[in-house]
């Protein structure tokens, strides 16, 4: 077995920080905002057993954690550093039930070329800050998305889906006039 190495990455939310690893954990990604969620995931469900742990988000080679306000990462970034490199060595389960994500694109053609865009250009620089983004409808010429991972609850969120993603969309796809992004 390959020896797994654990780097983190700070991201522009300062309450999450990305731990990455040198091994494929999920393919696509998942969320668990807090404890009872995370009751479909041995790992999640061990890393909420940390009390300073407040959310977590898996996605492809790493995981997001979100810690409480309580503490700084310099005295547990560490501790987690360790905790999921066992994790990852023990082969722990990100989820008991994988599904196979096949990317389909649904909907009216301007549905289609939109969830092209947010797959294609803004999934993989918002996965870089460790989160993801989720397409959710197309009405009247308004983009709603779901933000999640380090995305959910972060300062800069804000400009990145007004300045980044609703620019990006209105060139690409010229019958968007807004994103707005549905609370979690």
């Amino acid at each position: 077995m390959a020896t797994i190495n654990v780097y983190t990455e700070s991201t522009p939310n300062p309450s999450t920080m990305k731990f990455l690893v040198n091994k494929l954990l999920i393919n696509g990604s998942v969320d668990y905002p807090d404890r009872e969620k995370a009751q479909a995931s041995p790992f999640a469900r061990e890393l909420f057993k940390f009390n300073f742990v407040n959310g977590v988000f898996f996605a492809s080679n790493f995981v997001t954690i979100t810690k409480t306000d309580d503490v700084e990462w310099s005295d547990i970034e560490d501790i987690l550093k360790e905790f999921v490199k066992g994790a990852v060595e023990s082969e722990l389960k990100v989820q008991e039930i994988v599904k196979e994500e096949n990317v389909t694109f649904e909907g009216s053609e301007t549905e289609i070329k939109i969830q092209q865009v947010l797959h294609d250009y803004v999934r993989p620089a918002v996965e870089q800050d460790g989160g993801a983004i989720a397409y959710k409808s197309y009405e009247n010429g308004v983009v709603t998305v779901e933000l999640r991972g380090s995305c959910s609850g972060c300062p800069s969120s804000t400009i990145t889906l007004k300045a980044g993603i609703e620019g990006l969309l209105k060139r690409m796809v010229p019958e968007v006039q807004e994103v707005v992004a549905e609370a979690m």
